[in-house]
């Protein structure tokens, strides 16, 4: 195995008291890009000074200005998409829809916004008003992930601009080239550098952005693990907006299901999209004990016909490695870890190239084994777990501290009907895959999933607070009980 030391992501070149992070291609090992690590403390200064300036314009500017930064990505696609598939190792295809993913932000969000938080004006009685506005918090951190580089830590800067707020940046340190190109499109759209600044740099510059007095609020993307843990550091700011979205331990139940071969193929998409690396893979296969031979027989001849290879290989691979070493070390050591408690490898987790994080999509039968960790195995990992009757199959879906997402494969309306009622999950689909979530709708999940601060659609609900005033054009008033009668004289 090699050790965490080796780690892509813990490469640093110093130089006197100056450190650099480097980032390099999984799939090669070869440089992407470097650059200096940051200061938070600054960061926040500089986004500080410059927010009430971005605050005081109309909403109609910074939509034009978010509109000029899609135009920039638009044009540099090619470009963005060929540099995430570099630094993340994500199959060239897969990245291109990212970038489409970044553009089509800024018009969701606009929507979104619109709707969200519109302003609303009630009258009341003697010509008195009642209105609801909303304002920004201020200065936004933004700490992103590494599976989906732009298209996930844009997904809270878009909105949180829009609503007037100044946001500063940490991308991944397994991805700072993406997050850094990301950050130049909002300035060559006109965006001002001091409205969305850049943070490079590791774990330690994280913890500082988040505990940074000068922040209003973080919008985290990420693990559970890092998401208890920025939730314990914000207890005692509740004046701070903290909105986490988190992992899935996520259930795909397929019962009855009449296309066994579709079966299969919304199946392998669901566990096995992104190597894995997705918080809304399916992690868990439950099926009907006695009937799942045909599916699994039809998913393993799926299985094996993935290419599993490069960014840039033609044909274009289905998926490419994980992010680094140390995370296929990981993903190894949670599979033995199931072996080791009795579980049956129905596809083998192999590692083609010891020195490379690529690692095939395995299959496992889990069903006799006891106490199963429940925890998300971010790799291409499914386990099989079989089940005697629907009510067993939405007990075990249930059957973990996380609710992100969950799927149904077959099954009648009524199945479905009882699966949407009884299953507890953010994101609830039937007859697609579990990683199906559309950006023109809330997204995010109930448990150890998220703390009830849904994104996509639903992110302006985070980016500003309403504040309801009641208005008058004059000043009218009286004090009508309690006062003495100033016509009785005092005894």
């Amino acid at each position: 195995m090699h050790r965490a030391a080796e780690d892509r992501s813990e490469v640093v070149e110093r130089a006197g008291e100056s450190s650099t992070l480097v980032s390099t291609d999984p799939s090669t090992g070869k440089k992407v890009w470097s650059g200096p690590i940051g200061d938070a403390a600054a960061e926040v200064a500089a986004a500080r000074a410059a927010w009430p300036a971005w605050a005081a314009h109309s909403q109609a500017y910074r939509t034009e200005a978010l509109r000029r930064f899609a135009n920039v990505v638009r044009k540099k696609e090619t470009q963005f998409a060929e540099l995430i598939a570099h630094e993340t190792g994500k199959p060239l295809w897969e990245t291109k829809t990212e970038v489409a993913a970044v553009v089509n932000k800024v018009e969701i969000s606009v929507e979104a916004y619109g709707e969200r938080t519109p302003q609303r004006k009630l009258e009341a009685a003697m010509t008195n008003r009642i209105a609801v506005r909303h304002k920004p918090h201020g200065v936004l951190a933004v700490l992103g992930p590494y599976n989906f580089p732009a298209h996930l830590p844009n997904g809270h800067i878009v909105p949180a601009l829009i609503a007037g707020n100044a946001v500063v940046f940490k991308p991944s340190e397994k991805t700072p080239a993406s997050g850094a190109f990301l950050v130049e499109c909002y300035r060559e759209a006109g965006v001002p550098d001091d409205v969305v600044r850049l943070l490079i740099g590791g774990p330690e510059q994280g913890r500082s952005l988040a505990g940074q007095p000068g922040i209003d609020g973080l919008l985290f993307t990420g693990s559970a693990r890092v998401g208890m843990a920025l939730h314990r550091q914000f207890a005692e700011t509740p004046q701070k907006i903290l909105a986490l979205e988190l992992g899935g331990n996520n259930p795909l139940v397929v019962w009855h299901a009449k296309d066994i071969e579709s079966a299969a193929a919304i199946a392998v998409q669901s566990a096995y999209l992104s190597a894995g690396q997705r918080c809304t893979a399916a992690r868990r296969l439950i099926v009907e004990d006695g009937k799942h031979e045909p599916l699994i027989e039809a998913m393993q001849k799926l299985i094996e016909r993935l290419i599993v290879d490069e960014p840039f290989a033609e044909p274009q691979p289905f998926m490419g490695p994980v992010i680094d070493l140390a995370a296929a070390d990981h993903v190894q050591e949670q599979w033995l870890n199931l072996m080791m408690k009795g579980a049956k490898p129905l596809c083998r987790l192999d590692r083609p190239a010891k020195d490379k994080p690529f690692l095939t999509p395995a299959l496992i039968d889990v069903t006799d084994v006891r106490d199963r960790p429940d925890e998300e195995i971010f790799g291409p990992v499914l386990q099989v777990i079989r089940v005697k009757d629907f009510d067993a199959a939405i007990a075990e879906a249930n059957n973990t501290r996380f609710g992100l997402a969950a799927s149904l494969i077959g099954g009648s309306p009524e199945m479905y009907d009882t699966f949407w009622a009884n299953v507890r999950a953010g994101v609830i689909n039937w007859n697609k895959p579990t990683n199906g979530a559309p950006s023109n709708a809330p997204f995010g999940g109930i448990g150890m999933s998220g703390n009830h601060r849904p994104s996509a659609f639903y992110a302006a609900d985070y980016c500003a607070y309403p504040v309801t005033s009641s208005e008058a054009d004059r000043a009218r008033a009286t004090i009508a009980h309690g006062l003495r009668d100033p016509n009785l004289e005092e005894e």
